[in-house]
């Protein structure tokens, strides 16, 4: 028997082992944190009852237990014990979870994933620490311990305030769980990641891609508060006609040659702002009609690429692009002599003036400039500001980033009747996620069907 009280300000769990009543407090005064240590508590009690775990002579009951199992310090062995006695296992080192943080990092750190994926497995990892404690020992790690981490989470906020996505928790596990079965294979840990009957939050589905119009519409019916608007400017696509003139817009207004070539590669092949960076010189194959892109993110164990067709539009873009080509290995890369915005004006002092001419005119007036012995490779900051540089002021500043070309090609290659296959196969890591977000954008089928059902009621009540 075992349970959860409060006493004064704090939590304690009370249970009783071979008659005898233990407590301990919690120092929580969050009840879903005491009831997820609970369920560790009562785990154990449950395998010791059953004789799956035994406890040590001298061990302390309590700490046996809020342990999952695991003795701190054994018992000393009488002086002159040398070596275990025959048959005896020796005890094994207190692996803690600071340690598995930064093993498991420099392992990736090779060149395994990508830097950016890396950055957030450590992020992950950190939430752990948070939670648990950087000397906390692995071993005695319970499925109490996961899910008062679970619970801490929960209470917490994630992007523009709101309550911290259950997505995001599981992701979070999803890297310990990585984090821990490297241990096992390395010999630093033993048995299966106790993850088993972990209970997330409700996770609320993410909205369908839509159109401008759809968007405006919901907003216009009033009631939407701001980060519910910014949600839904996540979900828009934007159609053949619109992406025409997206890229009509940028090509008048960008800065550097290289951004109205790129916005077209993105818009015409799907690619992420990740493999806009890694496309190479060599990658691209005017005559066959095709360029190969380098993936980072569909396999974990081996670098992939996988090949796509380009349209008689981008591949005449990229041959005028190609005939002013700064030079280097990479397809989209920088000029020699780079200018750049200072973050405010020499004219004016200030950021942010309000209209797009005068921020032109206060990043031309106040320009640095930044030479290169040779090529300059584009980095992700850079991409992204001249993206938001480029739309900053017009009707296109809702686009959150690259990201939104790559929603517009998915949904438009839906719109015209693609084989989902197909689609898979240009975008490469399909997640069946992101297939329904799009789905119910495939023509006909759903439509001809109702029509099938009620088409001839409605007609008859028209008449």
């Amino acid at each position: 028997m075992a349970f959860v009280e409060k006493r004064g300000q704090w939590y304690r769990v009370v249970f009783r082992h071979e008659g005898k009543r233990y407590t301990h407090t919690l120092k929580t005064q969050d009840s879903d944190v005491a009831d997820g240590i609970l369920g560790g508590v009562k785990k154990t009690l449950m395998l010791l009852q059953q004789r799956v775990l035994h406890l040590p002579d001298g061990a302390d009951v309590l700490d046996f237990v809020f342990r999952g199992g695991q003795v701190q310090n054994p018992p000393a062995r009488p002086t002159g014990a040398e070596t275990p006695a025959a048959g005896e296992t020796p005890p094994e080192k207190r692996f803690t979870l600071q340690e598995l943080q930064t093993r498991y990092a420099e392992t990736l750190a090779v060149g395994s994933v990508e830097a950016n994926s890396l950055e957030t497995v450590r992020m992950h990892l950190r939430h752990f620490v948070r939670t648990l404690g950087a000397d906390f020992p692995l071993p005695s790690l319970s499925l109490g311990n996961l899910q008062a981490h679970v619970a801490r989470r929960a209470k917490e906020k994630g992007i523009r305030n709101r309550p911290l996505s259950p997505t995001t928790m599981r992701k979070e596990m999803a890297s310990l769980r990585a984090a821990w079965n490297w241990g096992v294979q390395a010999g630093l840990l033993t048995g299966p990641f106790p993850n088993k009957g972990l209970k997330y939050p409700k996770t609320a589905e993410k909205p369908p891609f839509q159109t401008r119009q759809e968007i405006e519409r919901q907003i216009q019916r009033g009631s939407l508060s701001e980060a519910e608007q910014k949600e839904l400017w996540d979900c828009l696509f934007l159609g053949l006609g619109e992406t025409e003139e997206l890229l009509t817009f940028v090509k008048r207004t960008a800065i550097q040659p290289w951004v109205y070539p790129a916005f077209c590669f993105a818009a015409h092949t799907g690619a992420r702002r990740s493999e806009i960076l890694r496309a190479k010189l060599a990658d691209l194959d005017l005559e066959g009609g095709t360029v190969r892109v380098h993936e980072k993110k569909r396999a974990h164990d081996r670098r992939t690429t996988r090949r796509i067709p380009l349209s008689p539009f981008l591949t005449q873009i990229l041959g005028d692009w190609l005939s002013v080509h700064p030079g280097g290995p990479y397809l989209f890369t920088q000029q020699l002599h780079v200018f750049r915005s200072k973050k405010r004006s020499r004219t004016t002092g200030h950021k942010g003036e309000g209209t797009r001419e005068k921020s032109l005119r206060g990043r031309l007036a106040g320009v640095t400039e930044r030479k290169h012995p040779g090529h300059a490779p584009l980095t992700k900051d850079e991409v992204h500001d001249h993206f938001k540089r480029t739309l900053a002021g017009s009707k296109w500043a809702v686009l959150r980033g690259w990201h939104v070309l790559r929603h517009s090609f998915a949904s438009n290659a839906a719109m015209q009747g693609v084989d989902q296959r197909v689609i898979n196969a240009w975008l490469g890591h399909q997640t069946e996620e992101m297939v329904q977000r799009y789905r119910h954008l495939f023509p006909d089928q759903e439509r001809h069907a109702i029509n099938l059902v009620f088409g001839k009621a409605a007609k008859g009540q028209a008449s």
